[in-house]
Parts: C-alpha cells; sequence; structure tokens
C-alpha cells in the first residue's frame, strides 16, 4: 500500500514505549512552556483514566512567587479533585532580568529548583518531571551545565523529562533524546491589518498539539480565576474514536466548571492518507468546521482550539476560503489556536499573528522507539 501526504497517528491500540526519554524544547518562537503544559494536562488525564501510578512534577524557573499565571487555577483545580497526580513548584524572580542582573538571590533561587529536581528524579515517585525554563536558567550561568547533563542522563529508565525554554546549551542537546525547536514566523499581511489573536502551531517536530493542550489550560485557568465569560472550545480533527489521555483532565476540569469548556472530536479512528479519503472522512471534517465556525462567529468563546486543522485541509478534506473568511470576521477578542502539519501551507497562515514552527532536530521515534500514552497521546 501507498502512502502519501499526511497522516496523524490516532490512539488506536498499539505497542507503547515504557523507557522514558528526555525532551527538550527551546527556540525563539512561542509554544515552549506551553507545551510543557500540555504534558502535565496528558499526564494527569492518564492518572485519572486509567489510575496508573503516574505522578507530575511542574518545576518552574524564573517564575517565582509574586505573579499570577493563567494556568494556575486550572492546575490547583485538577490538584484538588487529584492531590496525588501532581505537584508544582516555582523559583526565581517573577520579572525578567538579562545577566548584569543576576544577584545572590537569583542563585540561590535556581540552586533551590535544581535541588528540588534533582530530588524527584532520584526518588522514583514521579513519571514525569518537567523542568520549564531550565534553559535560560543554564544559558545565564545559574547553574553547572555539566552537572544538569549528567544527572538527566543518569535517570531512572522509566522517568520522562521535559526541559523547556531558550537557548538550550549544545551539552544539554547532546544527551536529549527529543529536541524541537520552536521558530517564530513573521506575516505582512496580519502586520499591515493590524490581525490580533490568531495563533498557529505547525512543523515537522513535536509539540503542535501538546502547545494548544497548554494553551487550553491556560485559557481554562483564566476563566476560573480571572473572568466567568471566558469559555473554551477544543476541536478536534482526525482524531475519532478514544484513548486520547487528555480527555479525563479535560472532562475532570468540565465537571467542575461545565460553562467554562467544551471539547469535541471528530473524524475516524483510524489514519487518513492522501488519495485513500473516505466518504466519512470528509463527512467528520465538515461535521467538525460548522461547530467550529458557528463557535468563532458567536463571540461566546474566548478560546478556540482547531487542533489538527492544517492537515485536515492539507488532505482537501475541507476548502480554505470558509475557513479564511470566518478568521477574518472573527471577535476581536477571540483568540483561535490553529495546529498540525502540512505539506502545502494554506493561505489563512498569513492572517496569523503569532506563528510557531516546530522544527525537529531530533526525535526518538526516528529509532523506532514507540510513542508514550500520557505524553505523547
Amino acid at each position: 500500500m501507498v502512502r502519501t501526504g499526511i497522516g496523524i497517528r490516532t490512539a488506536q491500540v498499539r505497542s507503547e514505549r515504557l523507557v522514558g526519554q528526555i525532551h527538550v524544547y527551546d527556540g525563539a518562537g512561542k509554544g515552549k512552556s506551553q507545551a510543557a503544559l500540555g504534558v502535565v494536562l496528558r499526564s494527569i488525564g492518564l492518572g485519572i483514566a486509567a489510575a496508573e501510578p503516574t505522578r507530575v512534577l511542574l518545576l518552574r524557573f524564573l517564575k517565582g512567587p509574586g505573579r499570577n499565571y493563567d494556568e494556575d487555577a486550572a492546575i490547583e483545580a485538577l490538584q484538588q479533585g487529584f492531590p496525588h497526580l501532581i505537584d508544582q513548584v516555582r523559583t526565581g524572580r517573577a520579572e525578567y532580568f538579562g545577566p548584569e542582573e543576576i544577584t545572590k538571590f537569583d542563585r540561590l533561587e535556581a540552586q533551590r529548583g535544581w535541588d528540588v529536581a534533582k530530588g524527584a528524579i532520584a526518588s522514583g515517585l514521579y513519571s514525569v518531571v518537567v523542568m520549564d525554563e531550565l534553559n535560560p536558567v543554564l544559558d545565564l550561568g545559574l547553574l553547572p551545565v555539566e552537572e544538569v547533563a549528567k544527572v538527566l542522563q543518569n535517570k531512572p529508565a522509566d522517568l520522562e523529562i521535559i526541559v523547556t525554554g531558550r537557548a538550550a546549551p549544545p551539552r544539554l542537546l547532546e544527551v536529549a533524546d527529543l529536541h524541537s525547536e520552536m521558530r517564530p514566523h513573521f506575516h505582512q499581511t496580519a502586520i499591515d491589518h493590524g490581525m490580533e489573536g490568531i495563533e498557529i502551531y505547525t512543523g515537522a517536530g513535536k509539540g503542535k498539539s501538546t502547545s494548544a493542550l497548554g494553551k487550553a489550560l491556560q485559557a481554562i485557568g483564566r476563566g476560573i480565576s480571572q473572568d466567568k465569560s471566558h469559555r473554551v472550545l477544543i476541536m478536534q480533527w482526525l482524531k475519532g474514536g478514544s484513548g486520547y489521555t487528555e480527555d479525563a483532565a479535560i472532562a475532570a476540569l468540565q465537571q467542575s466548571y461545565p460553562n467554562l469548556v467544551d471539547h469535541q472530536r471528530c473524524g475516524r479512528d483510524a489514519i487518513v492518507w492522501r488519495g485513500q479519503q473516505q466518504e466519512l472522512d470528509y463527512v467528520e471534517a465538515e461535521r467538525g468546521w460548522e461547530i467550529a465556525r458557528a463557535a468563532i462567529a458567536s463571540g461566546l468563546y474566548k478560546t478556540i482550539i482547531l487542533d489538527e486543522l492544517n492537515p485536515t485541509v492539507d488532505l482537501e478534506l475541507l476548502p480554505q476560503e470558509p475557513i479564511i473568511q470566518a478568521l477574518l470576521r472573527k471577535p476581536r477578542d477571540t483568540e483561535v489556536i490553529i495546529t498540525g502539519r502540512c505539506k502545502h501551507p494554506p493561505a489563512y497562515f498569513d492572517l496569523a499573528s503569532i506563528h510557531s514552527e516546530m522544527i525537529c532536530h531530533k526525535h526518538y521515534a526516528e529509532k523506532g522507539i514507540d510513542l508514550k500514552r500520557g505524553v505523547d497521546f
């Protein structure tokens, strides 16, 4: 069977890896910390749905107390319901600083965070340890790169490590099993017309859907803590069926806050290959778009995730023009996040105020290593 073009892997029953990997997300584009939050959401969902011994540590460098982050309220809501599944620790200052502004406090806070990380890695209590913004901490010289690399390299075999932030040092990339660079693109059409609130995550690297899930977590948190009218729609194409670990965590948030989040899936529980589309693929794609179009026009949702819309268009399951028109007419205060790789970039990319291309520099899948439930899907 000849398979060409874009194919999105679904959560069908398949072999799954047991060995943990080291992920590094860096680059100047947006989506790094969001990808970390997306993994957190999936891992919590795995623990809820499967009652598996999964536990996540979300360790955040350079994001200390003194500032409220949108996702905090959503994470706290999940902690209240499932306190055994997630711990969160923040270290550092709550504002940006450069190399010339480093203080003793910054070094002490970086070391405190690293001590927590080392203890978590050695403890065997966690299945996933996320070290958000560790890369710039290393780049600023606040921690010894060689020590960090050796500790990560000698982690327990089943532990998953997620590291984010700009400017990952070469030594860390050497020990990483996955390296995805978020590369920004700027579109003159969006700049000239003052387009705002359209974000696109694409490319061959890992982090597209994961970043969108992180964005959803932030938006749900904003609705809980700041604006009760901040409703979120998560619409996912080419991902029919069940088995996606984020579903259980989203459902738990829906149960606590039913007016804040809606979640829809469309498509068959199978990979769709170019040239082998079935009638049901067109019907399901259109069904999903009708929901999305109505949501965008309604103004009822402040954040709308259109996950895997790009490959749906690339497979010619949906036409581009209705999408362009819907985005041009969207309410100004509605954010639309569009994800997915594509061989032929659709014209609506020109409307994006934020466009991150995930560049794949290294991926364990290239070595034949299976994906992992709760991390990759």
